[in-house]
């Protein structure tokens, strides 16, 4: 991991409420809503962790359950998780954990939305190998406009696979549209290897996002007790977890050979102490940042991919952002794990 002079020096800001618009609230459930995302006619449909999937009309507030989701492992951190509409194909992605007998693991599967019924359901991959542990499952998923998929796979609190080729824990995957895989992915013709893995050295990414002007894909993970990160994320790049890390043990003591090794890549930005990046996009040319334990939306005003100023926003409200998007409308939406589902204006 090679450290390089940042002559630009961020400032983190918290904003007063009085500066920022009030958040308009569509729903208001009693379950985490992990992901959303936009159908072509407007409506946004919703996965709550537990296994259910709706479909909202922004402009009525109007919900509809969706039927013909199978059962989800809705353990610790695992459930129902994200969920995006294919901008053309007609199938909308999810991503899920996938009971395995008294394990689970991360899953992805595809359907197509009818009658408010989910039909034509194939899931398309699971990961290796099923495990007890209830954690960092993921999972994110991106698209990068070009007939591929990213999803984002946690190391399963089993950090020493984030390292190992032979484990799709801990790693970000790239998959065709049909949920083969591609034959340019880096690691296709390496022995043993997963030929999904397009990056390895992630411990919870929770945030995927391609930069659609740039066309290059970013992801913000947790560390444990500080270290989260946010990253440019390189074709077979190693993004160093548990070998480095900014973060300790949640009792202390640090982890790994350090925060920097050659052939590990270094964040773009890094927190000390955690604030729990739980989705990343882009609006109005900054990142935006969903945040748990931070309880607020983290804006970074960005230059030649550095950091240059940081604000805190909505942390009066106390809530525990989940999600982030843009919608059709300009609006940045958002849900929380207290079940809300809103938007912000500009």
């Amino acid at each position: 991991m090679k450290i390089i002079p940042i002559l630009i020096i961020s400032v983190i800001s918290s904003l007063s409420f009085a500066k920022q618009p009030m958040p308009e609230v569509l729903v208001n459930h009693d379950d985490v809503i992990w992901g959303f995302d936009f159908l072509k006619d407007g409506r946004i449909i919703f996965t709550e962790r537990s296994g259910k999937v709706f479909v909202v009309d922004p402009k009525t507030k109007k919900e509809v359950p969706i039927t013909g989701f199978p059962k989800v492992y809705a353990v610790g951190q695992g459930g129902l998780l994200d969920v995006r509409v294919h901008p053309t194909n007609g199938f909308i992605y999810f991503t899920y954990s996938e009971p395995v007998g008294e394990k689970a693991t991360t899953a992805f599967a595809r359907a197509k939305l009818q009658d408010n019924r989910l039909v034509e359901f194939k899931k398309l991959f699971s990961a290796h190998e099923p495990n007890k542990e209830d954690l960092h499952f993921g999972s994110r998923i991106e698209f990068d406009g070009k007939g591929h998929i990213f999803v984002t796979v946690g190391d399963r609190d089993n950090r020493e696979r984030a390292q190992d080729l032979k484990y799709h824990q801990g790693k970000i995957l790239r998959f065709n549209e049909d949920g083969t895989v591609p034959k340019d992915n880096p690691f296709v013709s390496t022995k043993d290897a997963k030929p999904e893995i397009w990056s390895l050295g992630h411990r919870s990414p929770q945030g995927l996002v391609m930069n659609q002007e740039t066309q290059e894909l970013w992801e913000a993970e947790m560390g444990p007790r500080g270290g989260d990160e946010i990253n440019l994320i390189k074709k077979g790049a190693n993004y160093g977890w548990p070998v480095v890390t900014f973060g300790r043990e949640y009792y202390g003591p640090k982890i790994g050979e350090g925060n920097q090794k050659a052939g590990m890549e270094n964040p773009v930005e890094h927190w000390v102490p955690s604030i729990s990046p739980s989705a990343m996009t882009f609006w109005n040319k900054n990142i935006y940042l969903a945040t748990l334990s931070g309880q607020h939306i983290h804006r970074l005003e960005m230059k030649d991919n550095k950091v240059v100023k940081q604000d805190e926003l909505y942390k009066n409200l106390d809530w525990r952002f989940r999600n982030l998007r843009p919608g059709p409308d300009g609006k940045l939406y958002f849900s929380t794990d207290e079940g809300k589902l809103g938007r912000i204006s500009q």
